[in-house]
Order: C-alpha cells, then sequence, then structure tokens
C-alpha cells in the first residue's frame, strides 16, 4: 500500500540563497498552455467566492478568478463581459498584443445538458479558458466535454479536473486539456473523503499529477487543502504552477452574497456566506438535494481581496528567496520537502499562544 502525504505532513528545506530582496522575485507562470498570470493564484468556482467582482479583483492584482457556473448562462455571459470590459479598459498597460492575449479570462462548464451552449455563450462574452467543473474530472463525460469543447468552441483553451492520480491525468492531457486541476476531496467545506472514503492527500496527489503535465507540458492548478500561507507555497512547491482558493479568500468585499450584520452598534459584528458547491444549502438553491458532499458557513467579514492577495504573494515570494529561487521554474527544481512528525507539526504552529 502506497504512503501519500499532505500539506501538514512536509516542510521545505531552506537552501543557499543570493536573493537581496524578495521584491526581486518573479511570481509569473503558466494557467493554460498559451495564457499565463502575474500571480500564481486563481479563485474558486464557487457561488460565494468568484463573479466578476472578484475575477476583476483578481486580474487587476495579476491573478484570475474563474466564475463559477450555478447561474443561468445569460448571467453568467455578463459576468464574463463585465470583466471582458475590465480587461478592454486596460489594455494600455501591456506592452505588446502577445501579451495582452496570454492574459486569461476563465469561466466554469459542466459536462451535462447545456454546456456546450453555455460555452459558446461565455466565449462571445469574450471568455478565453473554460473550466470543466465536475468532482471527478476522471470520467468519460470530461473527456468527451473536452473534444465537443475544441472541435465546436472556436479561440477558448480547456481546463479539466478535479483528478487526483498519474492515470487521469495522461487521460485528460491525451483528451487534449490544457490544464489541469488536481484535488479531490480536500476543500475547506469538502465531506467527500468522509461521506465516500475517496480521495488522495494533496502532496502525493501533485507529485504524481505534476509528472505526467510536464511531460505533456500542461500547467496544473492545485486545488484544495490550503489552510495558510505555507500552505500555497507547499503546493506551488510540489510542482503546480498555480493555487486555487476558496478559504482564505472568503468573506471579502468581493464575493458575492450580501454581508450579514450581527448585534448592535457599536457591537456589530459583519458576516458572509462561504458554501461548497455541493453543500445542502447551495444544492437547494439548484432544485436539488441528493449527493451532498459538502458544508455551508457563515463567517467574519474579512474586508477588501486586495490585502489578503498581498500577504499571499508575499508569503510566496519568501518563500522562492528561502530556497534562492528567482522565478517559479527555479523553485520547482530547488524545492527539497521533507516529512515531519507529529511534533514538528506542533513545533510550527506559535508555541506560545498555546
Amino acid at each position: 500500500m502506497k504512503k501519500c502525504y499532505t500539506y501538514d505532513d512536509v516542510n521545505i528545506v531552506p537552501k543557499y540563497s543570493e536573493i537581496e530582496s524578495r521584491r526581486e522575485v518573479d511570481l509569473r507562470t503558466k494557467f493554460t498552455k498559451n495564457t499565463y498570470l502575474d500571480i500564481p493564484i486563481v479563485s474558486a468556482p464557487m457561488d460565494t467566492i468568484t463573479e466578476s467582482d472578484m475575477a476583476i479583483g483578481m486580474m487587476s492584482m495579476g491573478g484570475v478568478g474563474v466564475i463559477h457556473r450555478f447561474m443561468g448562462i445569460e448571467k453568467q455571459s455578463h459576468e464574463v463581459e463585465r470583466v471582458f470590459q475590465f480587461w478592454e479598459s486596460i489594455e494600455p498597460a501591456y506592452e505588446s498584443e502577445d501579451d495582452w492575449l496570454s492574459v486569461p479570462i476563465c469561466a466554469a462548464v459542466g459536462v451535462t445538458g447545456d454546456y456546450l451552449e453555455r460555452g459558446k455563450s461565455l466565449a462571445d462574452a469574450g471568455c478565453s479558458v473554460l473550466l470543466i467543473d465536475v468532482a471527478h474530472g476522471f470520467h468519460k463525460n470530461v473527456g468527451e466535454a473536452i473534444e465537443q469543447i475544441k472541435k465546436n468552441i472556436q479561440g477558448v483553451e480547456v481546463i479539466a479536473g478535479n483528478i487526483a492520480t498519474r492515470t487521469a491525468a495522461e487521460y485528460l492531457c491525451e483528451k487534449g486539456a490544457d490544464g489541469i486541476r488536481a484535488g479531490i476531496g480536500n476543500g475547506s467545506l469538502c465531506e467527500t473523503r468522509i461521506r465516500t472514503g475517496v480521495g488522495v492527500p494533496q502532496v502525493s496527489c501533485l507529485h504524481d499529477v505534476v509528472s505526467v503535465g510536464d511531460r505533456y507540458g500542461v500547467p496544473i492548478i492545485a486545488d484544495g487543502g490550503v489552510r495558510n500561507i505555507g500552505d500555497v507555497c507547499k503546493g506551488l512547491g510540489c510542482g503546480a504552477d498555480s493555487v486555487m482558493l476558496g478559504n482564505l479568500i472568503s468573506g471579502t468585499k468581493e464575493t458575492p452574497g450580501q454581508i450579514e450584520k450581527v448585534g448592535k452598534w457599536p457591537n456589530e459584528q459583519l458576516y458572509k456566506k462561504y458554501r461548497g458547491s455541493a453543500s445542502l444549502d447551495s444544492k437547494s438553491e439548484r432544485g436539488e438535494d441528493k449527493n451532498v458532499e459538502g458544508n455551508h458557513k457563515v463567517i467574519p467579514y474579512k474586508g477588501k481581496l486586495k490585502r489578503i492577495i498581498h500577504d499571499i504573494t508575499e508569503g510566496i515570494q519568501s518563500s522562492f528567496s528561502y530556497v534562492g529561487a528567482n522565478n517559479i521554474d527555479e523553485f520547482h527544481s530547488k524545492v527539497e520537502l521533507v516529512e515531519v512528525t507529529y511534533a514538528g507539526m506542533v513545533e510550527a504552529k506559535p508555541h506560545l499562544l498555546n
């Protein structure tokens, strides 16, 4: 039986460095085969995380937001159009047309029903990357959806997932995926593992999927399992090209939903809702009640996204400097992971606070 590891099980070994300032570190990375990000951060296609406000916020900081699919085609296309209009407004900031064309606008689709109609409408609205958003990406329907999108919708790339194994990655790459989303059962609100027993710890999942992605030239998105900024660094250290976030950026101003007030001034507290796409709360709104594998939660309001993304990028740049890496390619080649004991996990946290 293979032994598998997740983020808490490993640490990154510090290496010799000549980097004088972490601000010198270049975080540019691939999102798909032909699109790039200035920071390796992606917001998740969840209905309490990414609509146009989040996607615009992510784009303005060099990342990308994947607009969720749990709305009508017209509404989702309108959300994409808003992002495209913002994109057009900042076009002069790009030095060349190639730079301009390499910036992704991304939205999610499914694999059944009207997904092709939805995909065409999204592409017409300005979407350049379609993300196939399903729980189990190693599936016949996903392979067929990749082929159908490639055949029928011109000018878009396709990200497929979610998967957790080397064999699944080979399947998606052979079908023509331009990017792969890796991680099953590890989201902060996900119950897949406790309800089904299915999943692979994220470090081992990434090592397997990345080994295939490297062979095919397909970028990998590490999705799930992130509880702190160090986990983002470990995901990239495992070879991922970018990391998808939900929990860390939930409750921010740019997320969909209303800010709820609890209590009376001056002691009132502000909250926003955060829920998994497979939660009963989310499924009920879509008229579904089966295969519930997620939770919903009300969390404290966190304010503007910019502050959180700034903290994350600073943490990533610091991690790069600790191993002497000037960019993500060097980081991938220089990172060495060591297994830590339970005592090591305890030591990693601030002891004085316990």
